[in-house]
């Protein structure tokens, strides 16, 4: 009967300490949670069910028998202490040495042996570990029900262990969600492709260049940033954006560029990314005449909300970019002045025909006249000419002076023609040089020979060209003829027309 109400103590216990994990669990149901019994050793089985038959018969009352009685005896006499589990013997207190035995008195206990505070954990047997056959017929012993729960408090643990790696899991994915969320409200800088030949943005503004778009929150965006010359200077949250460059940079010396027109599409995802092969600006530097005041006026704008240093800094630069452009415009005036002054220097008339001296001759000729004939000859040369120039009534013949050839004619339509004639010069010169022609007109030094090939060819051939190729040993006249002709009808004889 004892044994009997130790055991309902001992289930009451470990349903006791099994409650707390089974209140997780969504009802388990313990009748079909099972043993596998296949693993027992089939040879200790009739052994096994022996003992617990002989077990169960004492746990029913029924008469020991002499052997068991006479262990029930032993147990009495011994103060009636639990047989181990373990088969160890236990050693009992009263049974000690009169010198090993306990005398200090715990209180309250009076009597009662007390425990000795210097008893050594040498003296206090150690419990062995049960054996396989032993753990079996623990196995065997113990009821379904504790069994059951036994598994139930497994489960249980398994469970939790379960739950405890799913709660890492997910925490290792919150983590991730929570690194990419944080990126996304992180500045990233960014750089892109530009090009603005002799921009120092340590000394000009930098380039400002509008950014529209979205980040990735979904939040619009539209602002200006600024880049110096290598294109780096824009931070911005990952997202989808359009860049364009919104005005010029304003360079030290006062230059303004021209503004392209190109915008480009990007997607920001990492720090430090290179967009330059998306978004690449070239900005060319016009002509400084050509800049109006709107684009000074733009540039210096955004020099001063952010481009340049200061506003004083912007200030100077527009000061400079301003004098850079009037200072272009002043030249070009002054050389349009100047060509119309040439112009009409060029500029020749008889009673009958007027005419423009070629740019090309320009300086370096000069001209006699009289009535309708129009003599130009190599300036400081009046024994040189070039061409001379006569007016012909229609049906009239026209003979060109000794050792002259006619270059040209161009009609006037009012019933005259005006003939070109004169010395054949990429033919004359060279010869006249090597002293092959019977009858020069002239000797001329090398300088002049030199001036008069190019003048009449127009600079496409030098000297040394007409002589030794085009011309050679042999002289080839009628090779020679054809370059001056040609270019005498090129330059000058579209010129000449009918006198007003």
């Amino acid at each position: 009967m004892k044994d009997e109400t130790m055991g309902q103590e001992d289930a009451v216990q470990d349903a006791e300490a099994c409650a707390e994990a089974l209140e997780s669990l969504d009802q388990i149901a313990l009748a079909e949670i099972t043993f596998d019994d296949s693993s027992v050793d089939v040879q200790h089985e009739p052994e096994i069910e022996a003992q617990l038959d002989d077990q169960d018969a004492k746990d029913d009352g029924a008469a020991p028998t002499e052997d068991e009685a006479g262990h029930e005896d032993t147990e009495s006499k011994a103060g009636n202490q639990p047989e181990s589990d373990t088969g160890e013997e236990t050693v009992l207190l009263d049974s000690l040495p009169a010198e090993d035995s306990l005398t200090r008195e715990l209180p309250g206990l009076g009597s009662a042996p007390a425990v000795d505070e210097t008893i050594a954990m040498g003296d206090i047997p150690l419990p062995s570990v049960p054996s396989a056959r032993e753990a079996e017929v623990r196995h065997r012993k113990m009821s379904p029900k504790r069994r059951n729960l036994m598994v139930a408090g497994i489960v249980a643990a398994a469970l939790v262990a379960g739950g405890a790696g799913y709660a890492a899991w997910n925490g290792y994915q919150q983590e991730q969600a929570a690194a990419v969320a944080a990126n996304a409200h992180t500045m990233m800088s960014v750089q892109i492709g530009v090009h603005a030949a002799g921009l120092d943005c340590s000394t000009s503004s930098k380039i400002p260049v509008q950014v529209s778009g979205q980040d990735a929150d979904g939040s619009s965006v539209s602002e200006t940033l600024y880049v110096d010359e290598h294109g780096r200077g824009i931070k911005l949250l990952p997202g989808d954006y359009t860049l364009s460059i919104a005005a010029s940079p304003i360079a030290a010396d006062g230059t303004i560029y021209t503004v392209p027109t190109t915008k480009a599409q990007v997607t920001i995802k990492s720090d430090g990314q290179d967009l330059s092969s998306q978004a690449a600006f070239k900005l060319k530097a016009p002509s400084a005449d050509t800049v109006t005041d709107d684009q000074i006026d733009a540039a210096a704008k955004y020099a001063e909300e952010g481009g340049a240093s200061s506003a004083a800094t912007a200030k100077v630069l527009q000061q400079a970019a301003t004098a850079r452009r009037d200072a272009a415009v002043n030249a070009v005036s002054a050389q349009k002045a100047q060509a119309a002054r040439d112009a009409d220097a060029r500029h020749k008339a008889t009673d009958l025909y007027q005419l423009d001296i070629p740019v090309e001759w320009y300086g370096k000729v000069e001209t006699w006249q009289n009535g309708s004939t129009l003599c130009i000859y190599l300036a400081g040369d009046s024994d040189t000419p070039i061409v001379t120039l006569v007016a012909v009534r229609e049906g009239e013949s026209f003979t060109p002076d000794e050792g002259d050839t006619v270059l040209g004619a161009a009609n006037l339509g009012n019933g005259y023609t005006v003939y070109a004639s004169g010395p054949v010069y990429p033919y004359v010169v060279p010869q006249t040089i090597n002293g092959r022609t019977q009858n020069p007109v002239s000797t001329y030094p090398m300088d002049s020979a030199i001036e008069l090939v190019e003048l009449t060819t127009g600079n496409r051939y030098t000297y040394s060209q007409i002589k030794n190729v085009l011309v050679g040993k042999d002289g080839k006249a009628d090779a020679a003829t054809k370059l001056e002709t040609d270019y005498l009808a090129q330059i000058l004889l579209p010129s000449i027309k009918a006198q007003d």
